[in-house]
């Protein structure tokens, strides 16, 4: 009997979605700072009621690999929206130490909803590339200008085309919005608006991946920058060695020792000494069998 009073509790499926998705559209209008408490509250509340609805998807089955579009309920359409929801949120986290996980989580998120999309035909589009095929088009192109300008051309393309549809899709979610709040929407046309949602939130997941891309390699750039110039002050740190006379001997170092007075003297091997002394020799430095021979001589 408790356990039957604990279910009627717990919130039900659309009330997650409608309560994540009202958050979402409140911090598309505010004007409060992105680090603020509410909007980090906001935020955090939304990811947690969409984890809460994936996993009661999860369990419900409510969506099979093996079933068509047409086989969805119109009303069940809109669930296909939790993780582009969950990739929205997840970009709007604040933490600069690990802005680099919550792109590359919220990158999932948004790959996860398209490649639903894709696998029940809601709309043609191309999936973003992979990390492994991203690398191989790199390299195969890095060499070749005019690969690059095609597709530079391609994606210039592609964008316009997702702008004109975002324009329709957008106008027609308009005039389908008051049915739609009414609720003296027919079937047809609750079926029409969610899959118009659906068809929008491809576009704006295209739009996002893109931006996290551009992102994320800024902040590999910086994070690479940052190692080399560590890097490079340590190496400076070593102690300057001071000018000195290279001579074979210490016969001529003693000679070459009083003719320029203002310059220290020292053999080879000497400078061998110090050199490896002070951690300055290249790996394909003087050998120890050769320092051998310049004493033998």
């Amino acid at each position: 009997m408790a356990a039957a009073e604990d279910e009627l509790l717990l919130p039900r499926l659309p009330e997650l979605f409608e309560t994540s998705k009202q958050l979402l559209d409140e911090l598309e209008i505010s004007t409060e700072p992105t680090g603020s408490r509410i909007i980090k509250d906001k935020v955090f509340k939304g990811l947690d009621l969409l984890k809460k609805a994936a996993e009661m998807l999860s369990q419900l089955d409510l969506f099979s690999q093996n079933e068509d579009l047409e086989e969805i309920a119109s009303t069940d359409l809109k669930y296909l929206m939790v993780p582009a929801l969950q990739g929205a949120f997840a970009i709007k986290q604040v933490n600069p130490s690990k802005r680099l996980d919550h792109l590359q989580w919220a990158r999932e998120h948004f790959l996860n909803y398209l490649t639903q999309c894709q696998h029940y035909h809601v709309a043609e589009f191309e999936l973003p590339k992979t990390k492994t095929n991203s690398a191989e088009n790199n390299t195969a192109n890095s060499s070749m200008a005019y690969p690059s300008i095609v597709a530079m051309a391609s994606q210039r393309q592609a964008k316009i085309e997702r702008y004109k549809q975002k324009k329709e899709v957008e106008h027609r979610l308009s005039a389908l919005k008051s049915a739609m709040e009414s609720g003296q929407a027919d079937d047809e046309h609750v079926r029409e608006y969610y899959l118009l949602h659906l068809r929008r939130w491809i576009g704006i997941s295209l739009e996002e991946i893109e931006s996290i891309d551009q992102e994320i390699k800024i902040l590999r750039e910086k994070d690479s920058t940052k190692e080399a110039s560590t890097s490079q002050s340590s190496r400076q740190d070593r102690p300057p060695m001071k000018p000195f006379v290279l001579t074979r001997n210490m016969a001529q170092a003693k000679v070459f020792g009083t003719g320029y007075p203002s310059l220290a003297s020292m053999t080879v091997n000497d400078w061998y000494e110090q050199h490896q002394k002070f951690g300055a020799l290249p790996d394909q430095g003087i050998a120890k069998t050769t320092s051998g021979k310049g004493r033998s001589s």
